[in-house]
């Protein structure tokens, strides 16, 4: 991610267990070139060792109100090196501290001083997490426009299932660019900013039986990624997904489908009032055409499947809504570029993002490389990149597609 090289992050860690994520979150800042000061209340230090941080920030850790040696002026040095301060993780303590206005401790006294965007990613046990006063100082957050990033479910450190946990790297990577979004806007605004944005991300599955289906390896990484990144930059998104292990980004709406039916019939109720549509999704082009109602047995011999044609969903947009900007994505085995060109001019698109996939190509979190094709003919190629650095460079394409 080129916009976090040389930016400054103040990473507040709090006396929650999931103090030890913090650890991989500082990480990630500094492999992708950010400057990073660590900040650690007490009960943060009963739980990870100072020296952790130390060796992964490669700068001395801000523990204490009076004793910050690489600046003059103490209690304030952090919010003046600052330019988006992430709490992560955020315990109530310290939401119910900031919500109050107390400054008890350098973390707290920073917080109160900071005006660049900060976020707070809560992690507690799901009954804390319910609890109507943390809720209240939640919303007074946001009502003042701090970033909330809310945890996610699974199995908590005291052994119960349910909300919780502290949200995922990817999570609040995305949070940070909306923060450093909004810092170097300032009153300015993106072309992005405002406009109903529409994003598909994830496979479908096509039964076969109730238990079996046809689908792909799509993670649905890219769409989240493109989704958080316009969110990032002012547009009001919704994000129709398929079945992923990952979770969603933090959106305006977020809708969970199954089939590519469901995608479309969930697509198509909300594209009215949308002014651009990206069609991140792999939606699969074929489904049983009559899928058993009871699990299939084994029998000998072979088994014969009849398909039929799924609806092509962002074909279906254009002829819909012919006023809309469309994206599209070519996933290619061969002849990618002039497959993605083919595609882009059959389906009258206006942009088109084109990449090779295969077995240990494409899907998945990881890494990717992009071709970017719009109706000018011009195609850019992005070069190995993290999908969330992929999805700014898309977005890059489309704001200057909408200031032609």
């Amino acid at each position: 991610m080129p916009d976090l090289r040389g930016r400054r992050i103040v990473v507040g860690v709090t006396g929650g267990i999931a103090a030890y994520k913090a650890a991989e979150l500082v990480s990630a800042l500094r492999q992708r070139g950010a400057e990073v000061w660590v900040v650690m209340t007490a009960s943060a230090r009963q739980l990870v060792g100072e020296a952790t941080f130390r060796a992964l920030s490669a700068r001395s850790v801000a523990t204490d109100l009076w004793e910050l040696p690489e600046f003059d002026i103490e209690h304030i040095a952090l919010a003046q090196f600052a330019e988006v301060a992430l709490i992560a993780p955020a315990t109530a303590n310290v939401i119910g501290k900031m919500a109050a206005g107390i400054a008890d401790d350098l973390l707290t006294t920073n917080l109160l001083a900071l005006t660049c965007p900060v976020i707070v990613a809560p992690a507690m046990n799901s009954r804390m997490w319910a609890n109507a006063a943390v809720q209240e100082n939640l919303r007074t957050l946001r009502r003042r426009g701090v970033i909330v990033v809310e945890p996610e479910e699974g199995r908590l450190a005291c052994g119960e299932e349910g909300p919780g946990r502290l949200a995922s790297l990817e999570r609040l990577l995305a949070a940070l660019r909306l923060g450093l979004r909004r810092q170097d806007l300032g009153d300015a605004e993106s072309p992005l900013a405002g406009k109903r944005v529409l994003v598909t991300a994830g496979p479908t599955r096509e039964a076969l039986d109730p238990v079996r289906f046809l689908s792909n390896p799509s993670s649905g990484a890219m769409g989240f990624a493109l989704a958080a990144e316009a969110h990032a930059r002012g547009a009001l998104v919704t994000v129709v997904h398929g079945p992923t292990a990952l979770a969603p980004p933090d959106c305006a709406e977020t809708v969970g489908v199954t089939s590519a039916g469901e995608m479309a019939e969930a697509v198509f109720a909300r594209l009215d009032g949308a002014e651009v549509f990206i069609g991140a999704a792999a939606v699969a082009d074929y489904r049983p055409a009559a899928p058993s109602d009871h699990k299939m047995k084994k029998a000998e011999g072979d088994l014969s499947l009849i398909l039929e044609r799924t609806v092509d969903i962002i074909a279906e947009v254009r002829r819909r809504r012919p006023d809309i900007v469309a994206v599209g994505f070519a996933a290619e085995t061969d002849d990618v570029e002039a497959e993605a060109r083919e595609k882009l001019e059959r389906k009258g698109l206006d942009l088109i993002v084109a990449n090779r996939v295969g077995p240990d190509e494409g899907f998945g979190p990881g890494e990717t490389e992009l071709l970017i094709i719009g109706r000018d003919g011009e195609a850019r190629a992005t070069g190995r990149v993290a999908k969330d650095e992929a999805a700014s460079l898309v977005l890059d394409a489309l704001e200057e597609l909408l200031t032609a």
